[in-house]
């Protein structure tokens, strides 16, 4: 049976080699120097460099050459599996506005394309950016945490079963509340960075850690989504996965007294023995602050009742909610399995259906798409979220072990699931108006449509004022 890749891996395919190129170029010729390794160095070498997950460095002309054709062949893949960088958002629909977009305009790829066509020519020495400094790539991303924990340590056999369970508790040590700004979760292991790896995702060993942090002994676990009862959930990890920057109006509470429980893990050999643990780095927002928005309820998609069938492509997973607050989705997180291709995330308001995204998926990458402040769904009560899921079971999707079986809901990568992980804040009447106020500041006429704001040009609540008397009468 063919392994199923677990975790995120970054390649490309091995290119065939180019035909000797010029090493300086002429007027209006792309070249490596000038034109190529900007690119590369601001969405390509933070895998690709010596110490990095990718399977090669792309920090020189000599290590890029090589490669030049299978980089023109990835990049030009558009939104899907096996597309560098692994940014899957279809850019001719939807909401275009996200945090940290490492994806390359229309323009740099037919760049990258141009340079390799013409030979792949290296340019002047003296266009060549400044390298960029790989010694500090074991820092935090968030900046230096002011609160690390870390999880037990483990060992995971060279070769073994996919394995499941529980980690324990571990306190977090804080005497008072602190709202968290920042969350970033790393693996610590002893694989050696530069070495090669024998398999898929040969770095690691962790799968991903569904975690939350709890006060021993309170009640209220069922309101772990809120602080309530000192129980907050936190955004699972899985590798590759980005880190957490929480909005500014949307802290999440780590409670005085409480620990993380590490309910969920899921570990893979990886073809050597690997001695590994995790550390979870919190920053916190300034002592007093209080959150002005407090978390929504909503969850999209299906984990249980599935039905995928064989050799089977555009098979599709459909998931509704009405939601019961006004709403502003924060992040967008397809989760699928090895047959999952594509999902999309609609908002139906009366007789408008709102396509607010739609992304390719690859099993092999793990992505959330965290929306700029002033692009992000603001959603009324009463809208319908629509939450669609597209499969493949065929030869076509590499994905899958084995294209002829049948498969339902789990945990394993050969059963599936079909959830939107992102999550998002619930607004007042009140801080409704006030989100959608600035929006219509921000168009210039009504020629301008927001597409995740669906009433923005809806006249303005009047306030009507209280009559006290009246109220006292009655």
């Amino acid at each position: 049976m063919r392994l199923v890749p677990l975790i995120p891996v970054v390649g490309f395919a091995l290119a065939i080699s180019t035909p000797a190129a010029a090493q300086s170029g002429s007027p209006g010729e792309v070249t490596f120097t000038r034109d190529i390794a900007p690119i590369l160095q601001r969405s390509c070498q933070q895998c690709h460099n010596a110490a990095g997950v990718a399977p090669m460095p792309l920090t020189s002309y000599e290590e890029v050459r090589p490669w030049s054709r299978a980089i023109k062949t990835r990049t030009g893949l558009g939104p899907r599996a096996g597309v560098m960088p692994p940014f899957f958002v279809e850019r001719n629909i939807g909401i275009q506005h996200f945090k940290n977009n490492p994806s390359l305009s229309e323009a740099e790829i037919a760049l990258i394309a141009k340079w390799v066509d013409a030979g792949a020519p290296r340019g002047n020495a003296a266009d060549m950016p400044p390298p960029r400094d790989f010694a500090n790539a074991d820092k935090w991303s968030i900046g230096e945490p002011d609160l690390v924990l870390r999880s037990p340590e483990i060992v995971v056999p060279a070769v073994g079963p996919d394995k499941w369970g529980s980690l324990g508790t571990v306190p977090t040590g804080l005497k008072e509340d602190r709202y968290v700004s920042a969350l970033e979760v790393r693996e610590i292991n002893d694989i050696p960075k530069n070495g090669p790896t024998k398999t898929v995702g040969g770095r690691y060993v962790w799968h991903h850690m569904t975690y939350s942090s709890e006060v021993p002994g309170a009640t209220a676990a069922a309101g772990a989504d809120d602080g309530a009862g000192g129980g907050t959930s936190w955004p699972i990890h899985e590798v590759g996965r980005n880190a957490d920057i929480f909005p500014p109006e949307a802290g999440r509470l780590l409670a005085a007294n409480s620990s993380l429980n590490l309910s969920a893990y899921h570990l893979h050999s990886n073809g050597r023995e690997t001695k590994a643990h995790l550390e979870f780095g919190f920053k916190f927002f300034p002592k007093g602050y209080e959150p002005k928005y407090k978390r929504s309820t909503l969850r999209l998609g299906n984990g249980v009742d599935m039905d995928v069938k064989p050799n089977t492509a555009n098979q599709e997973l459909h998931s509704y909610a009405v939601l019961q607050e006004h709403t502003k989705i924060i992040a967008f997180e397809p989760h699928l399995h090895a047959p999952g291709v594509r999902m999309c995330l609609e908002a139906i308001w009366g007789q408008n259906i709102i396509t607010l995204n739609c992304v390719g998926y690859d099993h092999n990458w793990v992505k959330q798409y965290v929306y700029d402040d002033d692009a992000a769904p603001l959603l009324p009560k009463g809208t319908i979220v629509h939450l669609i899921g597209f499969l493949d079971t065929t030869p076509a999707n590499k994905n899958p072990a084995d294209p002829r079986n049948w498969a339902g809901g789990g945990r394993r990568s050969i059963a599936n699931m079909f959830i939107d992980l992102g999550y998002s804040v619930a607004l007042t009447e009140e801080q409704f108006q006030e989100a959608m106020e600035k929006r219509r500041q921000n168009m210039k006429s009504r020629n301008q449509f927001d597409i995740g704001c669906p009433l923005c040009w809806a006249p303005a609540l009047s306030k009507t004022p209280t009559n006290t008397g009246a109220a006292n009468q009655q």
